[in-house]
């Protein structure tokens, strides 16, 4: 589904990217992890072109580094930032509409799905979008991208200040996107969800890729788990 082959990476003159190899199935749910500032998030922009980048990025065997962003994500690829990006003055299910591909067009998932997977959303549909919680919000930038109807999904630190309630809820979010045959990308720092969800796991140290295997055989590297992953 996705292939990423000696990908390198600059912000402006600062190289952040080295060389990175990665690839991701259909309907496999694949964990990025690594510490702040190693450049997981550099990785997932440089997929939706939104940096500067080299090498090559297959995406369903079409190359499609270079193109801008707005070009990938008609292609299938959905990106959904650790920033959330939602429009605020709108309301609940006006961003859930927005993120429609083709206005009018049926797609694997509609608002009724989303409101059955977030029943928070359907009683908050009416409400001004920046008047919802954190979690609220990131429940919402994941629908909305659904709505999208993509076959890749790139998740950037989607449980990051929520709580553990919202997090077990994000989890059972992403396996139902695998159970649709939709691919993820999770970049992540909690190990735990990781761990529990995908079925092959990246570590990344240095804009590098240090460790690439199952969830099991993460466990039982304390090795990596102590270099690139525990503070």
């Amino acid at each position: 589904m996705l292939e990423i082959k000696n990908l390198h990476a600059f912000y402006g003159k600062g190289h952040i990217l080295h060389g990175v190899d990665l690839q991701i199935g259909k309907g496999e749910i694949v964990s990025l992890l690594g510490r702040n500032g190693v450049g997981r998030s550099t990785l997932v922009k440089a997929v939706m072109g939104q940096v500067n980048a080299t090498g090559s990025v297959l995406f369903k065997g079409e190359e499609v580094l270079g193109l801008k962003a707005f070009q990938i994500a008609h292609k299938g690829l959905a990106y959904v930032p650790e920033n959330r990006d939602i429009f605020p003055t709108l309301t609940v299910e006006q961003n859930l509409i927005l993120g429609q591909k083709k206005t009018g067009v049926a797609g694997r998932w509609s608002l009724d799905d989303m409101y059955n997977m977030f029943p928070r959303l359907l009683e908050r549909r009416t409400v001004a979008a920046g008047f919802l919680s954190g979690g609220e919000q990131q429940m919402l930038t994941l629908c909305r991208s659904l709505m999208g109807d993509p076959d890749l999904i790139m998740i950037d630190e989607p449980t990051e200040g929520l709580a553990p309630k919202i997090v077990a809820l994000v989890a059972e979010y992403l396996l139902a996107l695998k159970e649709k045959g939709i691919s993820v990308l999770l970049v992540e720092q909690k190990l735990a969800i990781a761990l529990e969800i995908s079925q092959r796991v990246y570590v990344m140290g240095h804009g590098a890729i240090v460790f690439e295997g199952t969830p099991q055989e993460l466990r039982a590297d304390a090795g990596v788990r102590k270099e690139w992953l525990e503070v």
